[in-house]
């Protein structure tokens, strides 16, 4: 029985994939016990990654082969910037964490790291580079958030953020993606695996770094 690229590209990654799906972090935002500064530091982080995420599906839409694919990515484009970015709005306000507080909290190296890579894969102007960044960042998420135990917790906080991640439509996003690259990620296959591997590092970083940087300003 055959083996699809993108399958072989996630146990590739392996021991690293499940260190991150298994992460304390994950473990305690699972059941409620995530600290408030904890969270409120991890989600101050990835709420930078917006602007260079949404220029990563820029450039998703510029390099996909097809009409198809280019309205699925524009889709995204508008969960992204709509309930999504709501939810951290919501989210900060719930935990204390002011505009000024979001300005003033440096980013830590996984920060820096994502966003750096976000812009390497998009200048690539290469489709399976792209791709094989976006799948890791929505896969990735979709596993951990599915492993979930119900019912979830209390917090919308923690509740929303789970949810956000293991729903139908994403499950059919992560579904889309990897046929993508399972198509094109053949035919060039150390780029693909490279920034596969890369972005897989730089997830269980960010989840090492959000547990050790709790945010210290005005969260409750």
């Amino acid at each position: 029985m055959s083996t699809s690229f993108t399958h072989s590209l996630r146990e590739g990654s392996e021991p690293t994939w499940t260190s991150a799906v298994q992460h304390r972090f994950v473990a305690e935002l699972h059941d409620g016990t995530i600290s408030d500064e904890v969270m409120a530091g991890y989600l101050i982080q990835d709420h930078r990654f917006l602007d260079s995420f949404l220029a990563l599906l820029g450039a998703a839409i510029a390099t996909a082969g097809t009409f198809e694919a280019r309205l699925r990515f524009a889709q995204f484009v508008g969960e992204v910037a709509g309930d999504e970015n709501t939810y951290f709005l919501r989210s900060f306000e719930a935990l204390g964490v002011t505009e000024q507080d979001r300005q003033n909290v440096p980013n830590t190296p996984a920060t820096d790291g994502f966003l750096a890579l976000f812009h390497e894969a998009a200048d690539t102007r290469d489709y399976g580079a792209v791709l094989a960044v976006l799948l890791v960042t929505e896969w990735l998420y979709l596993d951990w958030a599915a492993a979930a135990p119900r019912p979830l917790p209390e917090s919308f906080v923690h509740a929303e953020w789970i949810t956000l991640h293991d729903n139908p439509g994403f499950v059919d996003l992560v579904d889309f993606l990897r046929r993508e690259l399972d198509q094109v990620g053949p035919a060039n296959p150390e780029v693909a695996r490279t920034f596969f591997d890369r972005t897989v590092q730089l997830e269980l970083d960010f989840f090492d770094q959000s547990s050790s940087t709790p945010f210290v300003g005005g969260a409750r």
